[in-house]
């Protein structure tokens, strides 16, 4: 939190874009803490009676549904009995979802009222500290004993599982109007829960209605991502989720959604950028995309967010995170016989796909950085 407060002394923003969820959160610690960043705060990121909206999902939910956007049921859970419930109304799976969680990893999707009550009682569990002093000593987490940066109590809430596709988009807004959005199908993903590796652009009206609502309703600023499911049979949009924060689409020029950056950029008085819009509709995410669907077809296809103009940083992220080569990381991954990082064999891959891609030209260039 210093560090944060630091840094927003130092540069004296007009704007502060958050790029995770806790960082969002310790922007809320702020806005309660210190009065003299209330209006930057607020400039970042919306009014302030909808922070805590964004931080239930239950809540966020209910509040969608009086918008009239699709949502699926929605309930909180506070006890064994309200799963019950949920079961003893409906049948099939569903997804039990754990507030202050983000990556997928408070997210479980669940076939029964039995795999619903072990969800919700591993949720339930009081932190382990044997886990905190892990990820302070061996990941160098800086929160991994951040009281307040994180919803508290944690509460969670259980939610009908619609089959379909996923999808998302990402809004650029000021005051609670909506300058920008960009709307994507997922492709592939790291895993059913995760975020996504591999995306293809759409236009999807119902996701560009509901978006627009929500900022308009919670008088959204700055940077947001929505996720949404696409129903099977019918292509219906179901919103499913709000990050508070920059995602993965927001830096891009794209052909026709435009340059979410640049709009608010705009607003404030800044430049736009000068990027030309990237081809195609496929955007595989660097590096994940190759570190996880290596063998996906629509790799060869895809742009490749790789951030050609800073090679140290391409260089960084196809190597081990420099946590992992610290000592303590080595002998505690040795202790855990963890497998072998297969970022490193990124290199490989590129080189293969340069060779019989589209994009040879722009893939073959990593050979310049490594």
């Amino acid at each position: 939190m210093a560090a944060l407060e630091r840094a927003i002394a130092a540069s004296d923003p007009e704007v502060v874009v958050p790029c995770d969820d806790r960082t969002v959160w310790q922007l809320h610690v702020l806005h309660e803490r210190r009065p003299d960043l209330r209006r930057l705060v607020e400039r970042s990121m919306g009014k302030a009676p909808s922070f805590a909206v964004l931080r239930s999902r239950a809540g966020l939910m209910q509040r969608a549904a009086q918008l009239g956007i699709r949502v699926p049921d929605t309930r909180p859970v506070g006890s064994r009995e309200d799963i019950l419930a949920w079961f003893r109304d409906r049948a099939g799976p569903a997804v039990i979802k754990l507030d202050g969680s983000w990556g997928g990893t408070g997210v479980r999707v669940v076939a029964d009222a039995q795999e619903a009550i072990s969800a919700w009682q591993q949720f339930s569990r009081p932190r382990s500290r044997m886990v905190a002093w892990k990820r302070r000593l061996i990941d160098r987490d800086p929160l991994a004993f951040g009281a307040g940066y994180d919803p508290q109590p944690r509460a969670m809430s259980i939610q009908e599982f619609i089959a379909g596709r996923p999808a998302n988009t990402m809004v650029a807004a000021w005051m609670g109007r909506l300058l920008g959005i960009v709307s994507v199908e997922v492709l592939c993903a790291q895993d059913p829960t995760a975020p996504s590796t591999i995306v293809r652009l759409i236009q999807n009206e119902e996701m560009a209605r509901a978006s627009a609502r929500l900022v308009e309703a919670l008088g959204l600023c700055g940077f947001h991502g929505l996720d949404f499911i696409l129903e099977e049979g019918t292509g219906a949009a179901h919103l499913i989720e709000v990050n508070a924060r920059c995602t993965q689409l927001g830096h891009l020029v794209l052909p026709e959604q435009g340059d979410l950056a640049g709009m608010l950029c705009a607003q404030i008085g800044g430049r736009p950028q000068t990027d030309a819009p990237i081809v195609g509709r496929l955007i595989a995410f660097y590096p994940q995309a190759l570190a996880c669907s290596p063998c996906s077809p629509y790799l060869p296809q895809a742009h490749h967010d790789v951030p050609w103009e800073e090679p140290r940083l391409v260089r960084a992220l196809i190597r081990n995170r420099w946590v992992a080569n610290q000592w303590l990381a080595r002998v505690y991954g040795w202790a855990r016989r963890k497998e072998p990082n297969p970022l490193p064999g990124i290199v490989g891959f590129l080189r293969s796909m340069s060779q019989n891609g589209p994009d040879a030209g722009r893939v073959d260039r990593l050979s310049d950085v490594r």
